[in-house]
């Protein structure tokens, strides 16, 4: 609700592209849209969305977007929380930063990638140039650790598309191979590995 500069969703809005989907699943083949979404982590670890809409959707990305300075243990204990809702799937560039804007909040990244593999969620890896967030250090980590990592453009036209390229060479950088990437695999694999987050 509050990602404006992404054209946030309300409920009523949600719900129409949810039924839109499902409208084109019925009469497409050979390809299935899933259903997400992009929500903010709110100051206290909470969601922006209430979980009556979270609960219908495929995948949950969470992300932070304001309250930037929060000391090093409250920013650690919001996102901590926002990673234990039920509905909660990926977090989207977890350091926060905009190369050569913003430097990253002040984050435990360690124990970031620690609770996603305790939890079985997922860490993004931000494509736009500006950001490459997780950095390769990370994304090695997170390998190291067990996690996955789902590789997003970040994309907000078709023409941002291609920075899926950036995002696969910093994925190269910390090591990764295709069976560290969520997104690498086929639907019939992947489904179960999103699943297995909604408690």
């Amino acid at each position: 609700r509050r990602l404006t500069m992404a054209k946030g969703l309300d409920s009523k809005r949600l719900f129409e592209q949810l039924e839109e989907i499902d409208r084109l699943n019925a009469t497409l083949s050979g390809i299935t849209l899933l259903k997400g979404i992009e929500v903010d982590i709110l100051e206290d670890g909470n969601l922006d969305l209430p979980d009556e809409d979270l609960r219908r959707l495929d995948l949950v990305v969470g992300a932070v977007h304001s309250h930037f300075r929060l000391s090093r243990q409250k920013q650690t204990a919001r996102i901590l929380r926002a990673m234990d809702h039920p509905y909660f799937t990926i977090l989207a560039h977890p350091s926060g930063r905009l190369i050569d804007e913003r430097a990253p909040y002040d984050v435990d990244i360690a124990r970031v990638i620690h609770h996603a593999r305790e939890r079985g969620c997922f860490l993004e890896v931000n494509a736009h140039p500006v950001r490459l967030d997780l950095t390769d250090i990370d994304c090695r980590m997170a390998k190291e650790e067990g996690v996955m990592l789902s590789i997003n453009s970040d994309a907000h036209s078709v023409l941002e598309l291609e920075n899926l390229r950036y995002g696969v060479g910093q994925a190269r950088r910390g090591w990764l191979e295709k069976s560290d990437v969520l997104n690498a695999r086929p639907l019939h694999s992947l489904q179960p590995l999103l699943k297995r987050t909604m408690r």
